[in-house]
C-alpha cells in the first residue's frame, strides 16, 4: 500500500501536534502544558508554569514539586498589593475543587519556582519535573523550556524578587 504525500504530510502533523500538547494525568487531574522561561547567564532561579485541571467529583490539591534540574521546587502565589508592589510568596499547597481549573502563567496567581538551578534554562531543553497530588498522588511531567520575550530589566526584577 502507498501513502501519498499528502497523507504523510497529515500524519506528521498529526505526531508534531500530539508531541507539542504534552498532558499528563494523575487520577482525575489533568495537567496541561508544563513549561519553562528562558534564563539569561547567572540567574539562579527560573519559574514554571502549566494548567491543572479537576474533572473529578472531589477535592485534591498539589502538594509538592521537585526536579533534578534544581537544587528546591517551591510552589508560589503572585498578587498585586494595594500599593501596586508585586508580591511573592510561597504556599503549601494548591487547592483544587471539583471541576476547577487552575493556569499558571507569568506575573500572575500561582506558579512553580524553580530555585537553585544546575544550569541556564535554555530554548529547547526539557525538565524532569515531579508534581504530588494530596489524592491523586505522583506524576512524572516534563517541562519545556520556552523562548522568554521579557525585556531583561523584567528579568532582574523576576530573579530579585522578595517574599
Amino acid at each position: 500500500m502507498k501513502l501519498s504525500s499528502l497523507s504523510l504530510i497529515s500524519v506528521g502533523l498529526l505526531i508534531s501536534g500530539a508531541a507539542l500538547a504534552h498532558e499528563y494525568r494523575a487520577g482525575d487531574i489533568h495537567i496541561d502544558h508544563p513549561y519553562a522561561r528562558t534564563t539569561v547567564p547567572g540567574q539562579t532561579s527560573g519559574g514554571a508554569y502549566l494548567t491543572l485541571e479537576n474533572k473529578g467529583k472531589q477535592a485534591d490539591a498539589l502538594i509538592s514539586a521537585q526536579s533534578p534540574a534544581a537544587q528546591s521546587v517551591e510552589i508560589h502565589t503572585m498578587s498585586m498589593t494595594a500599593d501596586h508592589v508585586m508580591r511573592m510568596r510561597e504556599v503549601s499547597s494548591i487547592e483544587l475543587k471539583p471541576q476547577e481549573k487552575i493556569v499558571m502563567q507569568p506575573s500572575d496567581g500561582y506558579h512553580i519556582m524553580l530555585l537553585g538551578l544546575k544550569k541556564p534554562l535554555k530554548a529547547g531543553d526539557k525538565l524532569p519535573l515531579t508534581l504530588t497530588f494530596k489524592k491523586a498522588g505522583k506524576v512524572e511531567t516534563s517541562i519545556f523550556v520556552e523562548e522568554n520575550n521579557v525585556k531583561n530589566t523584567d528579568l532582574k526584577q523576576e530573579e530579585h524578587h522578595h517574599h
